[in-house]
């Protein structure tokens, strides 16, 4: 029990599907095998989700705080005393107050330690915007929280992997974002989670061009010669093998994904509309590059399903497992290195 892992969860926009998937996948029995749940919300809200996903049945324990966690049980932590009005399937200042005030409590417990990995439910990137989150999203939220230099969105499947040069911004802009510098940085990160998160021990990695062809050799721009090659060759001088630039129409459209442990594109769509299409109720959206763990499910809030009972949640479900996994093969990898220098230190004091 003391082994057990806690894994927060943040609710998202209480007018969305967030606390739907929630108390679905935290139905699951196999949940708690694996970890304690604390989800950062409040039980008047979730029952209310509850009920209007005909949901029976299933109580929350509410604690004050993550020490006082129960094993074995979905657990609760009341992050605010009001009565909030639910309007499901509508964007309001409402759904983002209460998914900024389960987001704030739930990421200073992660900071803090006082859980392991924190899951978060989808949020409205435009209602939640305020004096204290002027974020393009999550990610960069709890980068700038965790002390992070850099992060990389990195978009994880049982079979496809794939990252983004630039996440959060928009398309007007992405050209004046791909720099070497940004392309290495997001190799390194790539190459470092798929050692010690994913434990491939020689990551190849697949770099997408940013222009139709890959620029044609430079008749269609000049990016990929000017910048993504030696990206790619500076790269390598630090020990990443990556390959390319591959045109991203006919990358993907042969599978040539398949050939490699993870793909970085250049941008958002690039990366995650075949990601999507071949990923979508299953994939996880894991901020890579962090001293802590955070993930989350691959879609947003659902406004149009909530309340209704169609939400699956497959998502999240892979979104918490995944969290669970990258925690333990993180300390599992500290402490082989642990072994393996204390190892060296004792064969040199034998000589």
């Amino acid at each position: 029990m003391s082994e057990q892992l806690k894994i927060g969860i943040s609710i998202g926009d209480v007018n969305g599907i967030g606390l739907e998937v929630i108390i679905k996948t935290l139905m699951e029995a196999e949940v708690y095998k694996y970890c304690t749940p604390i989800v950062y919300g409040h039980t008047k809200v979730a029952s209310f989700h509850r009920k209007a996903a005909d949901i029976h049945e299933f109580i929350f324990q509410v604690v004050p705080d993550a020490s006082q966690a129960h094993y074995g049980k979905p657990n609760m932590i009341n992050c605010w005393e009001e009565d909030v009005k639910i309007e499901l399937g509508v964007a309001n200042e409402t759904g983002g107050k209460y998914a900024l005030l389960s987001l704030q409590r739930a990421t200073d417990d992660l900071v803090s330690g006082k859980i392991d990995a924190l899951v978060t439910a989808p949020i409205n990137k435009h209602n939640i915007q305020s004096e204290e989150f002027k974020f393009p999203g999550h990610t960069e939220f709890i980068q700038e929280k965790a002390g992070g230099q850099d992060a990389l969105m990195f978009m994880i499947s049982e079979n496809f992997k794939v990252g983004v040069v630039t996440g959060h911004i928009p398309v007007k802009d992405i050209a004046s974002h791909i720099t070497v510098e940004n392309i290495v940085s997001k190799l390194k990160l790539m190459n470092q989670s798929l050692k010690n998160d994913f434990w491939v021990e020689k990551p190849k990695i697949a770099v997408l061009g940013l222009n139709p062809h890959a620029g044609d050799n430079g008749l269609l721009g000049k990016e990929e010669q000017e910048i993504i090659i030696p990206a790619i060759e500076a790269a390598a001088e630090a020990g990443v093998f990556a390959f390319g630039p591959f045109p991203a129409d006919g990358f993907f459209g042969n599978q040539a994904y398949a050939k490699f442990d993870a793909v970085l594109a250049m941008y958002h769509d690039q990366g995650l509309i075949p990601f999507k299409s071949m990923s979508f109720n299953s994939g996880v959206n894991f901020t890579a590059g962090l001293p802590v763990v955070r993930t989350s499910p691959d879609h947003g809030t659902g406004y149009d399903i909530a309340g209704k009972n169609l939400a699956v949640p497959a998502s999240f479900r892979e979104a918490l497992f995944a969290a669970i996994h990258i925690v333990k093969s993180r300390r599992e990898q500290a402490e082989l290195t642990a072994n393996t220098l204390a190892f060296s230190k004792m064969s040199r004091d034998r000589d």
